[in-house]
């Protein structure tokens, strides 16, 4: 870890959801991102999917192997490969036997108001990120972060991936990683969602994952504290998401210039005095 950058940068990373019946991609790519991760040390490291994507555009769309399954794979690629473990929850009821399993709790972007949510996932006392919704303002995270650390629980991350404004697209807004910061949190920046085109192709989401790297890299220079991105040995063939998620083979390039990126802007922030932005 280098000495200008004392904290640990946060990457999670994954296919974005589990496949059926303990698939072997799930573990190939828990395997390959763990060697890679090995080679970055200022790096910690959380290998996320999903059991259930309760958010799909169509009901056509495949959820997932569901809370009991999906779980019972995490825990086994958790054992077996030796990895921290990030999985989103979309209900009351999920949140605790996902708390049994996985290090970090997520929130999903449509439900990071959801008051009760929060609260049962604040009870849990792991890390909990907030994917900061797409209609939300950067300031008022503050008001989801709180909800969970009313509960005793400090370990809250923002995660910022995009603004819509209809008309299926997403466009990102790098200001909000000093806004975040100015209010105490932590901002991981999500490369992959960032990019998605939402309901772009009908029934379901498109994307552009080209510029995933790009995004990755300005957010990095803007001083974020982590990435978020999901990856696949063949992308096209992943289950959810197919259009955004990164080839395996862009990661470690990717995380490489990203973190010489972090070391550079690090050493900026010795002499650059930001001003501290105020809620609005």
């Amino acid at each position: 870890m280098s000495p200008a950058n004392p904290k640990p940068f946060i990457v999670i990373a994954g296919p974005c959801i589990l496949e059926n019946n303990r698939g072997e991609v799930n573990f190939e790519v828990a395997r390959q991102l763990k060697a890679i991760m090995a080679q970055f040390p200022q790096v910690k490291f959380y290998f996320k999917s999903s059991f259930d994507k309760a958010n799909r555009s169509s009901i056509n769309s495949y959820r997932g192997p569901g809370l009991t399954e999906g779980l019972t794979i995490l825990k086994e690629i958790k054992d077996s490969v030796g990895v921290s473990l990030l999985t989103d929850v979309h209900a009351i009821e999920h949140v605790m036997p996902a708390a049994d399993v996985v290090d970090m709790i997520q929130i999903p972007a449509f439900l990071c108001r959801q008051t009760d949510l929060l609260l049962e996932a604040g009870r849990t006392r792991i890390p909990v990120n907030i994917k900061k919704g797409q209609f939300m303002a950067p300031l008022d995270t503050r008001h989801a972060a709180n909800k969970v650390k009313s509960m005793g629980n400090e370990q809250v991350y923002i995660t910022e991936r995009g603004t819509t404004f209809g008309y299926n697209n997403l466009v990102v807004d790098m200001r909000a990683i000093p806004m975040v910061h100015s209010l105490g949190l932590p901002l991981i920046f999500d490369a992959t969602h960032s990019v998605q085109l939402p309901g772009g192709t009908g029934e379901t989401t498109g994307g552009n994952r080209e510029f995933a790297p790009l995004l990755a890299k300005c957010a990095v220079s803007a001083g974020c504290d982590g990435l978020f991105f999901e990856t696949h040995p063949e992308p096209e063939k992943g289950l959810s998401d197919a259009s955004n998620m990164l080839p395996l083979s862009w990661v470690e390039p990717m995380l490489k210039t990203c973190l010489q990126l972090r070391d550079i802007v690090q050493n900026e922030q010795d002499y650059i005095n930001q001003p501290r932005l105020q809620p609005v």
